[in-house]
């Protein structure tokens, strides 16, 4: 079996395009083998330096919103405009198989179809705000390929979203018209998130319905401005089916992203980017560590069957794991 490639050769398959060598990294990123991480973290350091230049928007929302739809027919028209487009688009992990369920690139065939655009379903792996662990890693990735534009679809479950809003530029949140009272589907936290809220699916008979939910919206965001931030939070209509209303939400994207810019949050916001990824990366070693570690003294197994038992409560457990007190058969 042939070695692989030097992490040197893929990096200049990467910036000169090849979507094959792109496609390929992102894997290599995803996989917890050990040797593969190595390679990965190599990788990573090759093409650094040509990393961090696109527009890093999130797009979130309960599901149904229309996500996929609204990306499909947005990342159509940038593309249209003579962007390079990537979509890394998070996909619920059954937590049965860990398998992938929604396959989001069979959403977005238009968009799929296209030489300028890259989508990228990955398996959220049940983390928290369904954004998978390797996110991060697989922005740079595609920035580095030259796309300008990168796209981060969550799974919208109704986990926190904080981990979205720490890793891209813009944070759009969808919302729906029409069913009930809309202030109840935008709670506090995510109106502290949102940098735009897009009232989708508003075409046919639910315009009048948008209409009044972007007015009972951008009443509740006046109330929601950061201390210090450059930019008012607003609310829009966007419709995903018929293509009303994006240029205008990219607009306002743009528009939001050049007053972070002169302001000097950007760049503060990237900072805060990058500390928080690091302390991810570390949590998550010194977790696969620890299991690692208590696996091999043999009190894993035993402490996690008392738990099962009720023997020991799971506080307990912990205590036992942590300091390594508990008295193993």
């Amino acid at each position: 079996m042939s070695e692989p490639a030097g992490p040197e050769s893929v990096a200049e398959r990467i910036i000169a395009g090849n979507r094959n060598a792109l496609s390929q990294a992102i894997t290599l990123i995803e996989s917890t083998r050990e040797a593969d991480q190595e390679r990965a973290e190599a990788l990573l350091e090759a093409l650094a330096p040509h990393a961090g230049g696109s527009h890093r928007v999130g797009v979130s929302g309960v599901p149904g919103v229309g996500k996929s739809t609204l990306i499909d027919s947005l990342g159509s028209w940038l593309v249209e405009q003579g962007h390079r487009v990537a979509v890394l688009a998070v996909d619920p992990s059954s937590t049965v198989s860990g398998g992938s369920i929604l396959g989001d690139k069979t959403h977005m065939t238009r968009l799929a179809s296209l030489d300028d655009a890259y989508i990228r379903p990955s398996p959220s792996a049940q983390t928290l705000g369904g954004v998978g662990t390797r996110t991060r890693e697989g922005m740079l990735l595609c920035e580095a390929a030259g796309y300008d534009i990168v796209l981060i679809e969550t799974v919208g479950v109704g986990q926190s979203e904080t981990l979205v809003a720490e890793m891209v530029d813009t944070f759009v949140v969808l919302m729906l018209a029409g069913g009930g009272d809309e202030l109840q589907g935008i709670k506090k936290g995510i109106l502290e998130l949102a940098d735009i809220v897009a009232v989708n699916k508003a075409d046919g008979d639910n315009v009048p319905r948008a209409r009044e939910a972007v007015t009972e919206y951008s009443g509740a965001l006046r109330y929601s401005r950061r201390a210090g931030d450059a930019w008012m939070p607003r609310a829009m209509l966007s419709s995903g089916r018929t293509g009303e209303g994006l240029p205008e939400l990219w607009a306002s994207i743009v528009e939001h992203r050049a007053a972070i810019t002169a302001s000097g949050e950007l760049e503060r916001r990237r900072q805060r980017q990058r500390l928080s990824w690091m302390w991810g990366l570390v949590e998550e070693t010194l977790l696969r560590d620890f299991r690692r570690a208590v696996a091999a003294a043999g009190l894993l197994a035993a402490v996690e069957q008392k738990v099962i038992s009720g023997d020991l409560t799971p506080r307990s457990a912990a205590r036992e794991l942590m300091f390594g007190s508990f008295d193993t058969p």
